[in-house]
């Protein structure tokens, strides 16, 4: 492939140091790096050694005074819009520098200093964003859990990273319902062994908290009393943020990510992948409490002198399956990011895309897609409703920043459906065989990336080193392993299957489940699907599928279910042995959009499971094993 793109990838890999160390030239540094990649501890590389940077003035402060980019102290940096509380808050870059430093003030007032960990516990406020900036201002450590989350689960984190203060709320706001923080982070703290000082808590007038005299204070009034309090220089390879995600043990994960390599990761991929200018607005469709929150509602944007959108609403039942073209009228952003679970719910309650007409959504040049794979399907349909390209690009909480994408704002290369397009800078990314050697074009395998990984990228997990070695570079050496399958094509295009432990061995044969629900979700009917491999004696496994239908479908279940599973057999051919599926109301699925493959697949073969501590509505597992059950399964 001969392209710009082309020659900047590799180049990226020919000379890394040289590549990142101009694209670091954009950011502002209180003291120059002495190496830019230092590779002499492999597999612990540090990217941008000895230099001295801070993310909250890059993000906010230099915009304000105008010092290396254009002055925009008066342009709206976060657009609040809240569906759940009738309510669209703006902030100004100055403002927003104003609230932070206050902010930091108070996290100083009550014994927060540089390196210290501070846990944010909170829902989709402006509030959770300027706590997180603050957090880096002051050079400390922030750790963001999704609000909501069980007090176990908050329990576990709290005794991992041992902050100092928990900034949290009195209530998250859910469709027809409060959800009472404060109770679940008394109960944390309870479980927890480790004990915060203090507790910053934001009073929402829906649901007001009870406080403990003496360890909580209200967040509106330490913030008010406090101090203005100014940017410390930060160490390029000093930890910025813990963001945990869930581990094979049950004990999370702490990814670390640095000051200094994340920041200008970033800012080259608003401009180069996402093709957004600063000045614009641009929308994450995330929460703060997931990476893409963290890398695309917070950071990037700001870096990037952009407008961001922190949306605390629902793609369908705010009021409607017509939210997000609501927002994009109200608020114009140039790029939609959201999730392919977000984009198919849209679908399932609009198949036509009716709502999408009683809106102007003509900003909109370009949508992104991550998260969960985006079935052909999906994408086809979005592409037909919007007119505009839309992006299937792969990406973890480890990496920080998406290893595979189509770089618009360089170049828009050709899309292929059912594929994440190609490796962005520094990205080696190989498919690799169970012995570790590259398998040819279209064969299946394991998609890991060479060492080192770019700036941006997990440098350990949170004082676990060896967990680090053993979680991600013991399976072929000298390579990060993603535990994603799939295949790369002759041009280079990475196409993105399945998780590793998601394909399917059927007599022999290894198959995606991937390929298998890219055959589903093309019938008309189907809104959404998932397929899972069942225990058989015969053949080791055999897959079995679930179909969510669109809202109005016409036909029969049985209609539909034949139709389905002549489609796999003649698309991918007997060999699957495709012949059991089952329609379903919902499917299970993370807070942050996952369908729960695993442990779906554990309740068909009766095996013990324990209940994810991601799950968005645990009755939807009860559901399926009533399901299961029905069918002769889970017994």
């Amino acid at each position: 492939m001969t392209s710009r793109y082309a020659d900047i990838y590799r180049g990226s890999l020919t000379d890394p140091a040289a590549f990142w160390g101009e694209v670091a030239e954009n950011s502002h540094w209180f003291k120059r790096w002495d190496r830019v990649l230092d590779d002499s501890n492999p597999p612990f590389y540090k990217w941008f050694a000895g230099g001295e940077t801070n993310i909250c003035f890059n993000a906010v402060d230099r915009h304000v005074d105008g010092i290396g980019v254009a002055a925009r102290p008066d342009q709206t940096a976060i657009i609040h819009d809240s569906p759940v509380t009738d309510s669209i808050t703006k902030i100004s870059y100055r403002d927003l520098r104003d609230r932070v430093a206050r902010c930091a003030g108070a996290l100083k007032q009550h014994g927060v200093g540089y390196g210290d960990r501070v846990i944010i516990y909170m829902p989709m406020v402006p509030e959770a964003a300027i706590t997180m900036l603050a957090c880096a201002r002051i050079g400390a450590v922030h750790s963001v859990v999704f609000g909501g989350f069980a007090p176990q689960e908050l329990a576990t984190r709290i005794d991992d990273a041992k902050p100092v203060i928990i900034v949290s709320a009195s209530c998250g706001i859910e469709p027809g319902r409060i959800v009472e923080y404060k109770p679940m982070l008394d109960r944390a703290i309870e479980l927890a062994s480790h004990k915060p000082s203090a507790c910053l808590i934001l009073q929402r007038p829906m649901n007001r908290a009870i406080m403990q005299v003496g360890r909580d204070h209200d967040y509106a009034e330490a913030v008010d009393k406090a101090a203005p309090a100014d940017c410390v220089p930060v160490k390029a390879n000093d930890p910025q943020y813990i963001l945990y995600t869930s581990g094979t043990t049950g004990q999370p994960k702490g990814v670390v990510r640095d000051a200094g390599g994340y920041q200008v990761a970033l800012q080259w991929s608003m401009s180069n992948l996402y093709g957004v200018k600063p000045g614009e607005v641009y929308w994450s469709a995330s929460d703060v409490g997931w990476v893409v929150g963290h890398s695309y509602i917070v950071y990037a944007p700001l870096l990037h002198g952009c407008t961001t959108i922190l949306y605390e609403g629902k793609p369908v039942g705010t009021p409607d399956a017509g939210a997000f073209w609501r927002v994009i009228a109200a608020h114009k952003p140039v790029c939609l990011f959201t999730a392919p679970t977000a984009l198919r719910a849209i679908r399932k309650e609009d198949p036509q895309g009716t709502l999408m007409q009683n809106y102007d959504i003509s900003s909109l040049r370009s949508l992104f897609l991550a998260g969960e794979r985006s079935d052909p399907d999906t994408i086809a349909w979005s592409l037909d409703k919007l007119g505009v390209p839309v992006v299937d690009h792969w990406w973890q909480t480890e990496t920080g920043w998406p290893i595979c994408g189509n770089p618009l704002g360089i170049e828009q290369l050709p899309i292929k459906n059912g594929s994440t397009a190609v490796p962005m800078p520094g990205w080696n990314v190989q498919c690799l065989d169970p012995s570790g050697q590259p398998v040819g074009p279209d064969e299946i395998g394991a998609l890991a990336i060479k060492l080192p990984l770019p700036p941006g990228s997990l440098p350990t997990l949170w004082h676990a080193d060896d967990r680090f070695r053993k979680s991600y570079l013991s399976d072929f050496d000298g390579y990060y392993q993603t535990g994603d399958a799939g295949f790369i094509d002759a041009d280079g295009y990475v196409h993105v299957m399945t998780r590793t432990d998601d394909v399917i061995n059927v007599a022999g044969h290894r198959l995606s489940t991937g390929a298998l629900e890219e055959a589903l979700s093309s019938h008309p009917d189907v809104a959404e699907c998932a397929v899972i491999g069942i225990a058989d004696e015969l053949k080791g496994q055999l897959p079995l599928g679930f179909l969510v239908l669109n809202a109005g479908c016409a036909r029969t279940k049985e209609e539909v279910l034949a139709d389905c599973i002549e489609r796999v057999r003649s698309e991918i051919g007997p060999v699957a042995a495709f012949k059991q599926a089952m329609v379903v109301e919902r499917l299970p699925k993370t807070r942050s959009g996952k369908i729960l493959r695993g442990t779906m697949q554990k309740i068909a073969d009766a095996q013990p499971w324990t209940m994810p501590a991601t799950i968005d509505d645990p009755v939807a597992l009860d559901e399926i094993e009533t399901a299961l059950k029905a069918k002769g399964y889970a017994e």
